[in-house]
């Protein structure tokens, strides 16, 4: 599981971040811990998903904790768009030049 992509500025980490950010359609990537409490973590697949937001899986949250540069486990992070991203997806849905 390559979870180089999150050596990245934009990464956040928990769940209350990752929610705020997919309320804001504002994530780019999430990447969810196998062993994370399933209550918590399968809404926030769900919602990715349904946004057509790409999930990869990490082993464990340790790992996935150690990825995000943190001294815990993470049970869920991402990246977020960047503003150029946000940009050039706005211009797309809106037909714009």
């Amino acid at each position: 599981m390559p979870l180089n992509e999150l050596a990245v500025p934009e990464r956040i980490t928990g769940v209350r971040q990752i929610r705020r950010k997919l309320e804001a359609q504002a994530l780019k990537k999430l990447f969810i811990a196998r062993d994370a409490d399933n209550a918590l973590v399968a809404p926030i697949e769900a919602e990715a998903r349904r946004q057509g937001i790409p999930v990869e899986w990490a082993d464990d949250m340790i790992r996935l904790g150690r990825a995000c540069a943190i001294s815990r486990g993470a049970s869920v992070a991402g990246i977020c768009r960047s503003g150029a991203d946000r940009t050039q997806e706005k211009e797309k849905t809106e037909g714009g030049n």
